[in-house]
């Protein structure tokens, strides 16, 4: 017992003695690397000793500073220390306030920039993109909605990790999501089981599925079977029908326009929306090139209106040639369909046009049928541009067939014939040639949205740099972000361009960007990262919302980084009339299956009918077909 008592007092006397001992070292120590490991050298940390009033510390270069009032004796020696340090190199102790100094530093420190890794933009190669593709579904699957995969109930599998309980319930960022297009359609249905708060911004209310368009034009399928109203996609969100005419970056508010019409009369309501993260996802317009008269006398394939109208326009062609008194000649200027693109747009028109004229003809136009003809003209010198050379050659031929039994081709490919002007009759082309039409529809390219221009006018310098690759649309980093912002704007689909790695403005692309950046808001993650400079490169988005799914620790870069978005090219499909297609599905960058006529046909219609957005269009497509199978196609003007 006495010996443990002796312990106990010993003890006791070495801890006074330490803590004695550590109370003079810091009154009396004037040892600089003492300073340094109790002192953070940055010019906004704040140190409290006990019973003394705060010390503001601030380094410029090797020359410490030390700002203060009344001195107790300790801050006195620190003081004389540090006047000393400075007198060493010959400079007076500097005594102003820390707030003049921040502003000084920020104007005479230059701004610092962020330099991605180059392995976090680097393509993952195919077979891991392949596997986190799998795990995505697996993922997707593994519970009923995505907000319990992100905090899982306890019956479910713990494949994932909750996050940590958080003392404040952070508000959940407002999302507002430009267009009603491909991507936005994505984005909404893949965040359509997560509590966000999202608000949708579009002139229509309704999603179009774009590919069939040419089938819709010529009564093939009927335009309400390829569209889906916008609020099914997400009924959590919130839709607004009105047009968005401009942006403000700085506050972050979006002016929008709304046109109501009843009868004869027009209301025309403006109105402001504010938000915290942007997503403009508006799509392209029509690319005229300049040319004269395109705009005033071409029909267009990119709304369900221009289908509308094609389709009356040629019911209206043929009716017109049936009239009474008219010259042979006359007829055959009626009857002339000039198609302007030969790109899959384009062709899939001529097809569908020229199987309207095989089968609908002979039942109801018999007399005129001589006199058609739908002729193909493109700049270039093939069509079909995207294809491979063997398929472009297997297009022509069945493009170029004969249409009836000991007929003739009625379909005429111009190829390497530029357009110089269009008239309410003719078209003249480079060469001087002139065509005489009776309907002509323009699928020649993109062009931008001057709601597009618009915005890249409010950016900074570095946006405006990439317009030589962008050309109109907003150039964006790897993760989406329009570049020359706060990270705050993102693009998708057509009106986005990513300099380094420029896709094709095709549905896949922008349905595959929408899905991507859907599951980065599902997931939580910032993309505005801390240390994000207006108009710099920026860090990659990062999360914090607990334990990332296996996809996700497959893909990222580094721990609570997101990955890049990387375009899963699973290839291209394009009808050619007659109940064939081309099928070009890639398996590597340089390899990929081709097929063409019947079993082209069936991908084709497979596809098509596997990417409607509901089972509701795919019933209706599907009726569609069967119904012009058996009936044929209405050619009914309503």
């Amino acid at each position: 017992m006495m010996f443990s008592s002796f312990l106990v007092a010993t003890s006791s006397i070495h801890a006074c003695m330490l803590l004695l001992f550590l109370l003079i070292l810091v009154s009396y120590t004037p040892c600089e690397s003492f300073v340094q490991s109790f002192i953070i050298p940055h010019k906004s940390c704040i140190i409290k000793e006990p019973i003394y009033r705060p010390i503001y510390r601030y380094q410029t270069n090797t020359h410490w500073t030390l700002n203060v009032g009344t001195e107790s004796s300790s801050e006195k020696i620190l003081r004389e220390t540090i006047q000393k340090e400075n007198e060493g190199d010959g400079q007076e102790p500097d005594l102003e306030p820390d707030v003049v100094k921040e502003s000084k530093a920020e104007q005479t420190q230059p701004v610092k920039t962020y330099t991605v890794p180059a392995h976090y933009v680097k393509p993952r190669p195919k077979p891991r993109f392949l596997l986190e593709k799998a795990f995505e579904i697996y993922d997707d699957f593994t519970y009923p909605s995505s907000a319990e995969s992100l905090t899982p109930s306890a019956s479910a599998p713990t494949a994932l990790t909750p996050p940590p309980p958080s003392t404040s319930i952070k508000p959940s960022p407002h999302i507002v999501i430009l267009g009603t297009g491909w991507g936005a359609a994505s984005f909404l249905k893949t965040t359509a089981s997560t509590p966000l708060n999202i608000t949708c911004i579009s002139p229509r209310n309704f999603f179009l599925f774009t590919p069939m368009l040419a089938g819709a034009s010529v009564g093939t399928v009927e335009p309400r079977s390829i569209t889906e109203p916008v609020r099914s996609l997400n009924p959590s969100s919130q839709f607004l029908e009105a047009t968005s005419k401009s942006v403000d970056l700085k506050n972050k508010i979006i002016e929008c326009e709304s046109v109501t019409c009843e009868g004869n009369s027009c209301e025309i309501s403006t109105f402001n929306v504010s938000y915290d993260v942007l997503i403009i996802s508006v799509g392209a317009s029509t690319n005229t090139f300049g040319i004269p008269g395109v705009l005033e006398n071409c029909n267009f394939l990119k709304s369900i209106e221009d289908a509308r109208r094609v389709r009356t326009g040629i019911v209206n062609c043929f009716e017109r040639a049936s009239l009474p008194g008219l010259s042979v000649e006359r007829v055959k200027e009626i009857l002339t369909f000039a198609v302007i693109g030969a790109g899959p747009t384009g062709v899939e028109f001529a097809s569908e046009l020229r199987d309207f004229v095989e089968e609908e003809g002979p039942k109801y136009y018999s007399s005129v049928l001589p006199y058609v003809s739908i002729k193909v003209i493109e700049a270039s010198s093939t069509i079909l541009a995207p294809f491979d050379s063997e398929l472009q050659k297997k297009a022509i031929s069945e493009l170029t067939r004969f249409s009836f039994k000991g007929g003739r081709a009625i379909t005429e490919l111009m190829l390497s014939s530029g357009v110089k002007e269009i008239t309410p009759t003719e078209i003249e082309l480079n060469d001087g040639r002139k065509v005489a039409y009776g309907l002509s529809v323009w699928a020649a390219g993109n062009g931008p949205m001057q709601f597009t221009l618009g915005v890249i006018e409010g950016l900074e310098e570095e946006q405006k740099d990439r317009q030589n690759i962008a050309r109109g649309r907003l150039a964006v980093d790897p993760w989406l972000r329009v570049v020359g912002g706060d990270g705050s704007v993102l693009a998708l689909g057509d009106c986005a361009c990513n300099a380094e790695d420029v896709l094709p403005a095709t549905a896949q692309v922008a349905g595959q960007q929408g899905e991507w950046l859907g599951k980065m808001c599902r997931r939580g993650y910032d993309f505005c990262p801390e240390g994000t400079v207006v108009g710099r490169d920026m860090p990659p988005p990062s999360s914090s919302s607990g334990s990332p799914t296996i996809a996700e620790k497959i893909s990222s870069p580094a721990p609570g980084v997101a990955c890049a978005f990387q375009f899963l090219n699973l290839g291209i499909l394009a009808y050619t009339g007659g109940g064939s297609a081309l099928a070009q599905v890639q398996i590597t960058e340089d390899k990929a299956v081709k097929s063409s006529g019947s079993l082209g046909f069936g991908l084709w219609r497979s596809v098509y009918l596997s990417k409607q957005v509901s089972g509701r269009n795919r019933l209706l497509v599907a009726v569609d077909w069967f119904k012009t199978k058996i009936f044929g196609r209405d050619i009914t003007r309503l």
